[in-house]
């Protein structure tokens, strides 16, 4: 199933479960509160543990692909080289950022609007959100990096699997090569 449907039917199915729940029940709020704070500090622990895992395993073999253009501009997608080790220490710190921006907006929404719902909604997406994250299936469940888990790794679709990625062919990456060696020798004349 299509993650972005996926995480819609959950929530939608958790928020259900919410209605049920007395939040006006200091007790019952303290403990959605405590479970919440709980379920982000796990899931930041476990992206500390796989940055660390990157770290130690050190891949250093090359990974050249062309990025995906971006769909609001006519320009090319620029041409990445790096490593393994870089790839997955860049991907796992995009999805450290967004862990930290749901809890800015948790505590906006929770602290600032008394918001109590989401707290316990998003304490239980935090865990799916992490359980469909790549580098926890490749560096803690040890899946390999095949498939759809090959890198670089395809950007999750939105609701109708308009999925996007990063080009492999060697026809893109010759491509681009050609327009980074292009605009370097316009440079140097």
């Amino acid at each position: 199933m299509n993650p972005a449907v996926s995480n819609l039917v959950i929530s939608l199915a958790v928020m259900q479960l919410a209605r049920k729940i007395p939040f006006e029940d200091p007790e019952v709020l303290y403990y959605v509160r405590v479970g919440y704070v709980s379920m982000q500090i796990l899931v930041l622990s476990v992206y500390y543990y796989i940055s660390m895992t990157i770290k130690s395993k050190n891949d250093q073999t090359v990974l050249k692909y062309v990025e995906a253009p971006n769909p609001m501009s006519q320009e090319p997608g620029q041409l990445v080289n790096t490593t393994v080790r870089d790839y997955d220490l860049l991907e796992t710190s995009k999805l450290l950022r967004s862990v930290y921006m749901g809890m800015a907006m948790m505590g906006f929404m929770h602290g600032y609007m008394k918001f109590t719902q989401p707290l316990f909604v998003q304490a239980i997406m935090a865990i799916k959100s992490l359980y469909d994250a790549t580098p926890f299936k490749i560096h803690i469940l040890g899946q390999k990096a095949e498939g759809d888990l090959k890198r670089p790794w395809k950007t999750a679709g939105g609701m109708f699997g308009a999925a996007g990625g990063p080009q492999t062919d060697n026809a893109a990456i010759t491509e681009a090569e050609k327009r980074v060696g292009g605009t370097t020798s316009k440079k140097e004349e």
